[in-house]
């Protein structure tokens, strides 16, 4: 148990970023089961126990302590009118000193899908990212087929960069990733975020 517990919150027009709780659990069991196969050509294989209790409260536990130690934001979308879970976003991999990185992770409920959440989360973060925790770049992939991810990514001011061989393991293979990041001072064009 952590003596210190950092709180992050992050709003935008719609949405409150939070990290993960215990008594989210049933909702996001059900989000992600109901959007299984949305997910499923993006994600990497889910382990046998991805959707119990026991999973989620090692998430919640590894969500706190990464914030704790400032290594990864994981936060939750949560609707502010409704306070429905729509998703999650994560800055992780974050790499201080000489480079100040980050990398974007997220994922949308199949009902939430194309409704400007994503982008609004991801403009949110990066806000956060820049302004409160000093990082000069955020970099994200995706698969090259996965034109809704690469098109919320250039919307958000991500500028696309090139090609990672066998990047990461998506559904059980090996995938090649397009990569995309964001300058807090980006020369290679104007960005909305700074």
């Amino acid at each position: 148990m952590f003596l210190f517990k950092r709180k992050v919150r992050i709003e935008t027009e719609r949405l409150i970023l939070r990290a993960p709780s215990q008594s989210d659990f049933p909702t996001w069991a059900q989000l992600r089961y109901e959007s299984q196969e949305f997910l499923k050509p993006w994600d990497p294989t889910w382990a046998k126990d991805h959707l119990t209790r026991k999973a989620f409260s090692h998430r919640v536990y590894w969500s706190q302590k990464s914030i704790n130690e400032g290594l990864a934001y994981p936060m939750m979308l949560l609707h502010k009118s409704n306070n429905a879970l729509l998703g999650a976003i994560t800055l992780d991999n974050i790499r201080r000193g000489p480079s100040q990185v980050g990398t974007l992770g997220y994922w949308t409920g199949q009902k939430y899908a194309r409704q400007g959440f994503m982008s609004e989360a991801i403009l949110g973060m990066v806000k956060y990212a820049f302004s409160n925790l000093d990082l000069s770049r955020i970099e994200s992939a995706c698969l090259p087929e996965n034109v809704a991810s690469r098109g919320v990514l250039e919307k958000s001011g991500f500028k696309y960069e090139g090609v990672a061989q066998a990047y990461i393991q998506i559904n059980g293979r090996w995938r090649t990733h397009v990569l995309y990041a964001l300058l807090r001072n980006d020369r290679r064009g104007k960005t909305d975020i700074g």
